[in-house]
């Protein structure tokens, strides 16, 4: 039987429990901003980091079933119950999952601009581009950045990539992410949340104004698994509605918890 191993975590502030999972080749440090204002209004927050992904262990499987699973034995380890638990794209994903199969754990989901319908794999030249980093001829962030940019245009992509940069030792450049895994499980990123699916508590769906993850269709589907949902659209907002407009998207968040 596979030892079960636990998730790396920063954790903020005391209170009720606010568990928070970041996205595809994201991390936990990408959210301490909101953690720490959801610290200040009496929630213990747990920014976690899903495996293979920040300070985590790396594993070969990968799957929703075993990043929900994850999430289960972290919330064992800390003893957490009722916890408000929010996801952005793929850690949606994971929370949407979490919240069918373990529902006496969660008190209200929050999905951040994800259905739970299927997505084709949509992250080639990404995985591409950190694939070609050369980290025995890049040694600076700048090196890392110019040689991304042949594979990544828009700026904000590759300044949220390169957080995964960090010193592997002195003069040694390398990323966190497991990228071997990440490349050749990404199909698993899109896959849809089982048709059996439900949970009937409060769920909030958030998308950004400028995002096409949750289109006009994406209602019918939200509404087959989640019975108490609602959607908020967030003004002057992509994919990174958290980041782009993180004043509207803290405003929405309060307002439902």
């Amino acid at each position: 039987m596979e030892e079960k191993r636990l998730l790396h975590s920063n954790i903020l502030g005391e209170g009720k429990p606010f568990v928070i999972l970041h996205g595809f080749l994201g991390m936990s440090d990408n959210w301490k901003t909101h953690g720490k204002h959801l610290s200040e209004q009496g929630f213990e927050v747990h920014l976690v980091d899903q495996r293979n992904h920040g300070r985590s262990f790396w594993d070969a499987n990968f799957s929703y079933e075993v990043l929900a699973e994850d999430l289960k034995t972290y919330c064992e380890a800390h003893n957490l119950k009722d916890i408000t638990l929010l996801g952005h794209s793929m850690g949606g994903k994971t929370a949407m999952l979490f919240a069918c199969e373990y529902p006496e754990l969660v008190s209200k989901l929050i999905v951040a601009d994800i259905s739970p319908r299927f997505y084709p794999v949509h992250h080639d030249g990404i995985l591409a581009g950190l694939s070609a980093l050369n980290f025995d001829v890049i040694k600076t962030r700048g090196e890392a950045d110019t040689a991304l940019s042949g594979y990544v245009d828009d700026i904000g992509t590759r300044q949220f990539l390169l957080k995964n940069l960090y010193w592997i030792e002195k003069g040694k450049l390398a990323l966190r992410i497991n990228l071997d895994v990440l490349k050749e499980e990404v199909s698993e990123v899109g896959e849809a949340l089982p048709s059996y699916s439900n949970f009937d508590k409060p769920a909030l769906f958030m998308r950004g104004d400028r995002s096409e993850y949750i289109g006009v269709g994406d209602e019918a589907i939200i509404k087959n698994h989640f019975s108490d949902f609602e959607i908020v659209t967030i003004a002057n907002a992509g994919h990174w509605l958290h980041a782009e407009n993180p004043k509207d998207f803290f405003a929405a968040l309060l307002n439902f918890i």
